[in-house]
């Protein structure tokens, strides 16, 4: 699915140019530094004011997650793991797992593993990752919802680019043949707006939404995952109950 981010821009650029190209003969006039410097210039400005610069910065930077897979939680290989710090447990004894936890090789697990064994009591466990969980949901949901304003005002900033070429070419009304050509060069920034908009704004805020809830389910099957080591259920048990936190491989 990320791999094919890339391959969707890619091949939507493309229809563009040859759509131009056998309209036109040329895709010269879909490049317009003014046009493209409005509607980014302007949509940037519009978002600083609206979310602070760290805010957006952070977005930017986890954007980079659409065209990485490396960063899909992989379930299966954390349930895996859960199942085996079941198993040692049910032979060994919960508290034998300080013996192993620091060769978990997720994060998040070893954590979870270290604070159980150091409460030793389920619900202030419960307590803690719940509420780490749900704050981590609400500060990376900051980014897709940052791209989402990003996708509403670049249309916005492509109409004022639109409007400010008509009034440049208004004042050359005289001249039909300048009239023409500076009418389709000022729709270029709305083609910019609505174009960067639907095709970059708006599906990587989506995508971060759907890599934020991967996240976050993966989470979900750590703690209950633990809660279940911890109360000795059987290994097969456990992992009926994790089954439906794998994520599908499309």
């Amino acid at each position: 699915m990320f791999r094919s981010a890339t391959i969707s821009i890619i091949f939507a650029l493309l229809i563009l140019f040859i759509v131009q190209y056998m309209e036109t003969g040329s895709i010269k006039i879909l490049f317009q530094f003014n046009a493209f410097l409005i509607v980014i210039g302007g949509t940037l400005c519009a978002t600083l004011l609206n979310f602070k610069s760290r805010f957006v910065i952070d977005a930017i930077k986890s954007s980079i997650n659409v065209f990485k897979s490396s960063n899909v939680p992989n379930t299966k290989a954390i349930m895996d793991e859960i199942l085996y710090l079941s198993d040692f447990s049910r032979r060994h004894g919960v508290f034998e797992l300080n013996k192993i936890k620091d060769d978990i090789s997720d994060p998040f697990l070893s954590r979870a593993i270290k604070l159980i064994l150091d409460l030793n009591n389920l619900q202030s466990f419960y307590d803690i990752l719940s509420s780490e969980i749900d704050y981590e949901e609400e500060r990376e949901l900051i980014h897709s919802r940052v791209f989402e304003a990003m996708g509403g005002y670049a249309p916005t900033f492509g109409i004022v680019g639109a409007v400010m070429g008509l009034i440049q070419v208004m004042s050359n009304v005289e001249d039909l043949t300048l009239l023409a050509s500076g009418i389709a060069t000022a729709f270029v920034a709305t083609l910019y707006g609505v174009g960067v908009a639907n095709l970059v704004f708006l599906p990587i805020a989506g995508n971060l939404k759907l890599h934020l809830r991967e996240e976050i389910m993966a989470k979900q099957m750590i703690l209950h995952g633990v809660i279940s080591i911890y109360m000795e259920e059987h290994t097969s048990i456990i992992e009926e109950k994790l089954l439906p936190y794998i994520n599908k491989k499309y």
